[in-house]
């Protein structure tokens, strides 16, 4: 089959048609026809080469994915072939104690569709049955392929990892991605006050229509001062930040007694220099975070269901423009999901 992604790690010039094999599910395994896939900064990362991750080559891009179940593999009984379903990017393997008690598990085994495995950029993928649910009714199939990789990260990190509670500072530094506009809409779920700090005051203002108040920061008015005023000169309660170096050591500055810093990537650099004194002075935490657990993708299921929260869609762009969609991730005006269109069978 052929798929949109890469024969070597590189730049922008390395992206473009590759023929893989056709997958066939194996044991508790299910083949998906994908109609639509979503883009995600993961990918670009994936294309540059991690380190320390190898991927298959040439390597087919894409965490996310909707589309109807094709084939069943050996043991696998349910959903039916033609069903619409949405897939959780997040694969585990079951060998760590914690997963073979069947607890909630992000263990050394855990890996990630399109990272670590074919991505669904492709008419076809092959991943765990466990990992296929059904598509909520109210969403698109658009909609379905925006979804999973942003709220189940921007759940976790905000409720689970972060412990925002109803009542409490919630800001959120930068706003255009995809992840971002899930963030603002958990919080809010979640009963916080939200606020959404950006370079660029138009993105900020747009991430109101979400629920957020927009914040607008720069030479002259630095992230911390933008943060303190707004918090009251309390202090943000839980700190979402996946800027990384340009922002994390000045957003500290920002944080209240108790607070909790939750880092979920580090688009601008991994390394940042921060004051340990802001941390023990006022009892604050650095937290990390990432995906989330089979039990934290249920409950952003059921949110998506029921239209708590909903995916916010930048642009969706047919398979023949899957370079241009590609590069719309790294467009200043980007806000939200970037999502990719497979042909119909």
């Amino acid at each position: 089959m052929i798929g949109f992604g890469f024969r070597s790690h590189g730049g922008p010039e390395v992206l473009g048609r590759v023929e893989v094999p056709d997958p066939t599910p194996g044991p508790g395994e299910i083949l998906v026809r994908v109609r639509c896939a979503g883009f995600n900064r993961l990918d670009r990362f994936t294309r540059d080469g991690i380190p320390g991750v190898t991927v298959p080559l040439p390597h087919v891009l894409g965490s996310d994915g909707s589309g109807v179940v094709e084939r069943l593999g050996e043991g696998v009984e349910s959903p039916a072939p033609g069903a619409p379903v949405l897939l959780n990017p997040g694969l585990w393997d079951g060998t760590c104690p914690s997963c073979r008690a069947g607890l909630e598990c992000l263990c050394r085994s855990f890996r990630i569709v399109g990272e670590h495995t074919q991505g669904t950029a492709a008419p076809w993928v092959v991943v765990p049955a466990r990992n296929v649910h059904p598509k909520p009714e109210r969403l698109s199939f658009e909609e379905a392929a925006a979804a999973p990789l942003v709220f189940q990260t921007a759940y976790r990190a905000l409720r689970s990892v972060g412990q925002l509670k109803a009542g409490e500072r919630c800001a959120i530094v930068g706003a255009g991605g995809g992840v971002a506009t899930a963030a603002v809409q958990v919080a809010r779920a979640l009963g916080a006050r939200v606020a959404v700090a950006s370079r660029s005051e138009a993105k900020a203002r747009r991430a109101e229509a979400l629920g957020a108040e927009a914040l607008s920061f720069g030479p002259e008015r630095p992230l911390d001062r933008v943060l303190w005023e707004w918090s009251g000169k309390e202090g943000i309660d839980v700190l979402f930040d996946s800027v990384g170096s340009a922002t994390l050591p000045r957003s500290l500055r920002a944080i209240a007694r108790a607070g909790r810093v939750v880092v979920i990537g580090a688009t601008s650099g991994p390394l940042a220099e921060i004051d340990l004194r802001t941390l023990f002075w006022r009892q604050a935490s650095i937290r990390g975070s990432t995906m989330a657990t089979a039990r934290e993708f249920e409950q952003v299921l059921d949110w998506l269901a029921e239209g708590k929260v909903r995916p916010v869609i930048d642009r969706a762009y047919p398979f023949e423009a899957a370079e241009e969609a590609f590069a719309r991730l790294d467009d200043p005006e980007l806000f939200g999901k970037v999502v990719l269109r497979l042909p119909p069978a």
